[in-house]
Parts: structure tokens; C-alpha cells; sequence
């Protein structure tokens, strides 16, 4: 009925009807569309205005008025500006303005001498703001780099390529290695579950057999690189292990470099001929070695053993190109002292751009400041915010410089498991007055950040006979996760660094021995 009688109506007037689909008819009217949700209702929120800061600006002014006070130092006059301060920046109503933004809003109310450097020192001093706020400027600290080394393979790096897909020999990860100076690698492939005894063997077997034993390892701190195993036998062949600070990667820029082409190798060989990575692995590293690196000038192969490797692209060599004796020699020495020219004109370009986007920043030993957390992604969680935890913690006190961008903080035992070594990148000056009471409580770490083995006691003890000499040692059983559980050591060594594991041992006589004999045979019979 409803339709015929629009239709009735429509025949009076000369009209055409065509059709237009809803979804294109966007500027329908919303008045005749019919209603699908019910209205809104809203209730007004009730809001109480103190009013007793009006009250104190209208008193302090009616006190500079009188004649007593026009030529003495009000300090109301400050605890006012405070005032006025607090309720613009930390009330619900203004949640912690910036200092533009804080000026903007009281210069239209307000005004002093030097109002606009005073929101400014006020919203630098404030503790919230310092946790919560995201930087807007450069990073910190100018890039530092290592020296040169003078030989090869006297001076390494070296990471562990993890999470890669298990293949049908059950390799999961990849050792990377890398010489310093001529660039050259070695991939290895292997078990994340691999014990520090295997760890040890590969490491023999693959470097030092082949290149001798190094002057120095650059690292970061995976668990493995800081265990007292990997530690004693680095100290045993006198090798100096350089671990990188807390959660700055960049200190082992060298490998991580070569991990990302490795990455990317990798990831062509699956697509172009299948079958699992690590059957690719030896041909990569060929590859790798065999390729142009623009910081030396050359192949890694080429400067390493002072020749250009053969390949299936080289199908005859020109001339030739065998030299012996002392040319060799020489010829060998020349390319090492060009590979380090290069890598020094490589090394002052790339400072050069990195210094463009930092900012030079220092601190002295004493000084407050906050602590970076957002590098710490699946390593620190506070409670459950989520992504509402606060940028930084703090304040930590500065209890030593090591080097020219790294400090020592004094942190809390709550945080022990973190190394207490940090770059200035991860670093900001306190500026704020009050002690923070830092909520510890609501950090949790994770168990496997970093992991110190430790002696949970000794199991047995005897005297080792040497020609001249006894020495006595002991059984100590340790909290191992990679390592050996347990292990001999000297009794004075121990004693020295572990004197509570004897605090507590009470060594029997002989009476208690022949009574806790006789006590056993009788409980036997």
C-alpha cells in the first residue's frame, strides 16, 4: 500500500526514475536515513575547580603592594610559581605538558622574568617526564673503533647465527668467524645444544689448526662467550677476550655485517636449488672468501694468501703468476700494508658519516643518570604494561669510566644478572632533585640474559703428585648449563675466590672417622 501510494503521487509530476546504488550515493541525506542504532544519552561529568590558587596569587600580590615588603625577598613568591608549575604540568587535567607546550598555556595567565627558561629547567627536573619521554635528538657518543689489526687472523670476531631451520643433520645454528684484517670467514654449522667441550673441539679443529692461536676475540655476551670455560681456555692460550657492553650490539659491528650477507646468501640458495642450508654452507663461504670487499680493495682469498683463488669463471690465467722466495715475501708484506691503508680510509669515511648523526656527550664519576630500557625487548618486563612500561629506569649512579663511551652504574642487587657496563647511548643525565625509589619488584629478567656459573660444592678432594711438588686439589660441582658439571681445581684457587664453599667444611679426626665407621656397621646390622 505504502508503494502505490508513492507511485500515485509521483504520476503528477514529469519526472524519470533511475536507480543508484546505496554504496555510491555518499552525500545521501542523513535525515532521511532511517535510524539502526538508539541515541546516545550522555550525563554531564561533574568537575571540582579549586579555587585556593586564585586565592594565593590575589594574597601574594596584595603582600609586594604593602610598603614593608617592596624591598624584601618574598619566598611565597616562589612557592607560587611551584604551585602554579605543579597544577600546569602534573595534575590529571594537564598530564606532563612539554616545555613549549606549558609555556604556551600559562603565558596567556602569567608572566615573570625569565618565565620561559624557568618552565624549562622545571620540565627538565621532573622524574616522570625523564622515564616516560621519547628522545627527539641524535643519539649519543661518536663512533669509536678498534685498531687495525697488524696480522692476520692475530685479531677475530665471532657470533652465533641462531632460530635457523633445523635441517636432517640436526644443525640449527651457525658460528660466524671472521679475521679483522683480510675479512675472511669461517661458517660452521652446529647445535644450539652443543656442550662447551664440543664448542672447544670445532674451535681447535677449524681456527687454530688452520691459522694459529689469535691475540684477541671481539664478542658479544652470549652465555657461552662469558662461561668460565670458554674464559679459562682463552686465558690458558693467552688470548684476550673483548665482550661488548650491555645490549649494544654495535660493538661487534664486524660480524654482525657479515651475519646479515651470510643471511641473505642463505636465503638465495633455498630458493634457487632447494634442499637444506647447511649443504649450501661450504660454497657460501667459498663465495664469501671469494668475493670483492671494498674495504680492503680485494678478495679476502686474494689477501689472505696473497693470490687469487681459482674459480670456474677463471678458465686460464694470463702470464705468469708464480713467484717464490723472498718476492713472495715481500709481495705478501706490500698487499698487508695496502690492505691496512684502505682499511683506514674505509674506517675514517664511515666515522665520518656515523659522527654527522651523534652527538658528543660525557659524564663524570658520580654523576646521576637514567637507564635505556627499550633496547631490551623480550629481556626485561615490567609486571604486565606492555607497551606502557617507561623508556628508562633509574637513577643510577656513575661508578667508573671504561673507555671514552662506556660507564660503570652502581645498579641494584635486583639487578644483578645485568652486566653493569653500558654505552652513553643508553645513557641520559638525571637532572631531577628527588631520590627515585626505583620498583625493582616489577622487573622481571629473563633467566637465560645472562648466565654466571657458579661452585655449588665439593664433592671429593685429593693430592696431585708432581716430581718436586704436591698440589691439592678438589672435585667442585658447578651450576653448569653448557659446561662440565664437574671439574678439578687447585684448593688455593678455590679457596682465594670461593671461601664460603669452606667456611662450613669441617675436617673429620680420627675418632669421629672410627665412630661414624662403627655407627655405619652397627646401622648396617
Amino acid at each position: 500500500m505504502r508503494q502505490r501510494r508513492w507511485v500515485e503521487l509521483l504520476n503528477d509530476y514529469d519526472c524519470v526514475i533511475k536507480y543508484h546504488p546505496g554504496k555510491a550515493n555518499v552525500v545521501a541525506d542523513a535525515l532521511s536515513r532511517k535510524e539502526r542504532v538508539k541515541p546516545l544519552r550522555f550525563r554531564a561529568m561533574g568537575m571540582t575547580v579549586q579555587t585556593s590558587l586564585h586565592d594565593n596569587i590575589m594574597q601574594a600580590q596584595q603582600e609586594v603592594i604593602e610598603r614593608e615588603n617592596l624591598k624584601k625577598e618574598l619566598d611565597c613568591v616562589d612557592e607560587l610559581r611551584k604551585l602554579i608549575f605543579d597544577e600546569a604540568h602534573k595534575t590529571k587535567y594537564s598530564v606532563h605538558p612539554g616545555a613549549d607546550k606549558m609555556y604556551q598555556d600559562l603565558h596567556a595567565f602569567y608572566w615573570w622574568p625569565g618565565m620561559k627558561k624557568d618552565i624549562a629547567e622545571y620540565v627538565g627536573r621532573c622524574l616522570t617526564c625523564a622515564k616516560v619521554k621519547a628522545e627527539h635528538q641524535k643519539p649519543s657518543g661518536l663512533l669509536e673503533q678498534p685498531k687495525i689489526p697488524l696480522w692476520k687472523w692475530e685479531q677475530i670476531a665471532m657470533d652465533f647465527v641462531t632460530k635457523v631451520p633445523r635441517t636432517s643433520s640436526g644443525h640449527d645454528t651457525i658460528w660466524v668467524i671472521i679475521d679483522r684484517l683480510t675479512k675472511s670467514a669461517h661458517f660452521l654449522p652446529m647445535r644450539e645444544t652443543y656442550s662447551m667441550d664440543k664448542l672447544a673441539k670445532l674451535y681447535i679443529n677449524e681456527i687454530v689448526v688452520r691459522h694459529g692461536v689469535p691475540l684477541s676475540i671481539i664478542s658479544d655476551r652470549d652465555s657461552r662467550f662469558t662461561s668460565r670455560f670458554w674464559q679459562s681456555l682463552q686465558k690458558s692460550m693467552g688470548t684476550q677476550l673483548n665482550l661488548s657492553t650491555a645490549y649494544h650490539p654495535q660493538t661487534d659491528g664486524q660480524s654482525e655485517r657479515s651475519i646479515q650477507t651470510l643471511e641473505d646468501m642463505l636465503r638465495t640458495c633455498v630458493l634457487d636449488f632447494g634442499g637444506n642450508w647447511d649443504s649450501h654452507l661450504p660454497l657460501i663461504e667459498f663465495s664469501y672468501n671469494n668475493s670483492y670487499h671494498s674495504s680492503i680493495g680485494c678478495a679476502p682469498f686474494e689477501a689472505l694468501y696473497g693470490r687469487k683463488c681459482l674459480s670456474p669463471i677463471c678458465w686460464s690465467e694470463v702470464g705468469d703468476n708464480r713467484i717464490t722466495g723472498p718476492k713472495l715475501i715481500q709481495e705478501t708484506t706490500d698487499k698487508i700494508a695496502q690492505i691496512q691503508q684502505r682499511i683506514q680510509a674505509t674506517r675514517s669515511r664511515q666515522k665520518s658519516y656515523a659522527d654527522k648523526r651523534c652527538k658528543l656527550l660525557e659524564f663524570q664519576v658520580g654523576d646521576r643518570v637514567m637507564l635505556k630500557v627499550s633496547p631490551w625487548k623480550g629481556v626485561v618486563r615490567f609486571a604486565k604494561k606492555g607497551k606502557l612500561t617507561p623508556r628508562y629506569v633509574g637513577p643510577f649512579e656513575i661508578i667508573e669510566r671504561i673507555g671514552p663511551v662506556a660507564y660503570r652504574l652502581r645498579l641494584p642487587d635486583e639487578l644483578s644478572g645485568v652486566h653493569d657496563v653500558f654505552h652513553v647511548s643508553n645513557l641520559k643525565k638525571c637532572l631531577a632533585d628527588e631520590t627515585l625509589i626505583i620498583p625493582v619488584e616489577e622487573i622481571q629478567l629473563d633467566e637465560n640474559l645472562r648466565f654466571v656459573e657458579e661452585p655449588l660444592e665439593i664433592m671429593d678432594r685429593k693430592v696431585k703428585k708432581l716430581r718436586r711438588s704436591r698440589i691439592p686439589i678438589v672435585k667442585v660441582r658447578w651450576n653448569s648449563k653448557r659446561g662440565p658439571e664437574f671439574t678439578w681445581e687447585r684448593e688455593d684457587h678455590m679457596r682465594n675466590k670461593y671461601p664460603q664453599l669452606f667456611d662450613e667444611e669441617v675436617v673429620p679426626n680420627n675418632e669421629s672417622q672410627i665412630s661414624g665407621r662403627n655407627f655405619s656397621n652397627k646401622g648396617r646390622l
